[in-house]
């Protein structure tokens, strides 16, 4: 079996839980449940105003990580400045990916659900569902890059609009 290294992260530390977006560390503590005893990171997500314990033991299984490097903020943003990749497909199908693509965490996959959703002024009015789908995209990307550029959500919301208005 491949042994894997775990992350261990600190109090006061930004992470990423994929399901939910960026959180803080506030801390990490032993509990007990059904008589086992565990380690738990407690994360506060702001956002969403919710306390999530992870045990540390589970931190792999359920997607934990760092917050991305600057380098791969790049990387988002020359997604975010091609064209966007509609696929012929049945909304709901898209729909599902698009969801899947969401909850993985991952900046660069959140970066193409954007990049694909986003509309201009002068283009055709979106359903209700692709809204949705589009400012918890925008949402999660957003908060992310705040947490990397030390800047606020606001600032990372209108520097990826600004990006996908000028592409």
């Amino acid at each position: 079996m491949k042994k894997t290294k775990k992350n261990d992260f600190k109090i006061g530390e930004l992470v990423v839980y994929p399901k939910h977006g960026v959180g803080e560390i506030k801390s990490i503590s032993n509990i007990e449940i059904s008589n086992i005893k565990t380690k738990c990171y407690f994360i506060h997500m702001e956002q969403a105003k919710l306390l999530i314990k992870v045990p540390v033991d589970k931190q792999e299984e359920v997607g934990l990580r760092k917050i991305v490097s600057k380098k791969k903020v790049s990387e988002v943003f020359n997604i975010l400045e091609q064209k966007p990749k509609i696929r012929k497909v049945m909304w709901s199908r898209r729909a599902q990916e698009y969801d899947s693509k969401i909850h993985s965490g991952d900046p660069i996959k959140i970066g193409e659900v954007v990049r694909d959703l986003f509309r201009k002024k002068n283009q055709p009015e979106q359903s209700y569902s692709e809204r949705q789908m589009f400012q918890v995209a925008l949402e999660r990307l957003a908060r992310e890059i705040a947490a990397i550029e030390k800047t606020d959500y606001f600032n990372a919301t209108e520097k990826i609009e600004t990006i996908l208005y000028n592409r």
